[in-house]
């Protein structure tokens, strides 16, 4: 009999400062590998204080004051 294994499916947010000071924080969920791609993005337009945070599914994160 073959035994299952679970995939741990882990979602990952981003909050950071935009280039205007204004703190944000993302409304969608991404993977380890797009938050990182999105981080790199964010930093290139000016943003500040970017970081991933893990979240649950359904988490909306509130941005950072």
């Amino acid at each position: 009999m073959m035994r299952r294994t679970a995939i741990k499916r882990q979602n990952f947010g981003l909050t950071w400062t935009d280039a205007d000071a204004v703190p944000r924080a993302s409304v969608v969920s991404y993977n380890k590998a797009s938050a990182e791609q999105r981080q790199t993005e964010l930093e290139a337009a000016g943003s500040t204080q970017v970081r991933i945070v893990e979240t649950k599914p359904g988490q909306v994160l509130a941005a950072q004051t």
